[in-house]
């Protein structure tokens, strides 16, 4: 199944080159084994994860909370600056702590629109819907529409949805 998954990260990020948002997203549950997918991805493309967690708080640690609002996009921009093409991404969960008030898809389509981005996401895709956390969790996100590849730890990817609908096309 890894190998699979790898493949459609691969597939993913050639076909990011050319849309708006380069911003391909690794989808599972916790312990679905999204770190483990990405730390093989990036040792095979000569690039680094970076631990988004971690790196955030310790530069928020310092700053009020409307500071940390403010400051937090230019920061996690600073992040994808300092690293190797693609950017990878692991450990969001900092951004969708509500005292922050940020837009996590929305601060990952900034990151992405200059450079090709794989980002863990720690939800699920049912039903064309992406989903981060449980109905009624204060955390809980739900976006119908997504501007990014999409490859979930079932299998699944849009990638092949893509590839399905150009064929029904030519037919």
């Amino acid at each position: 199944m890894a190998e699979l998954i790898h493949d459609k990260i691969n597939r993913s990020l050639q076909a990011a080159e050319g849309l708006y948002h380069r911003l391909v997203l690794l989808v599972g549950e916790t312990g679905s084994g999204k770190t483990g997918v990405l730390w093989d991805v990036a040792e095979e493309l000569g690039t680094s994860v970076s631990n988004v967690n971690l790196v955030l708080s310790s530069e928020l640690l310092e700053l009020t909370a409307k500071q940390r609002s403010l400051r937090l996009p230019g920061i996690l921009d600073q992040i994808a600056d300092k690293s190797q093409l693609p950017v990878i991404l692991d450990n969001l969960e900092i951004l969708f702590d509500k005292n922050l008030k940020q837009d996590p898809l929305r601060l990952l389509h900034s990151i992405s629109r200059n450079r090709v981005t794989v980002a863990s996401w720690n939800g699920t895709f049912i039903g064309g819907r992406l989903l981060y956390a449980q109905t009624g969790h204060p955390e809980y996100r739900s976006y119908d529409s997504v501007d990014a590849l999409l490859v979930c730890m079932d299998g699944t990817a849009t990638i092949d949805s893509e590839k399905d609908n150009k064929k029904a096309e030519q037919a």
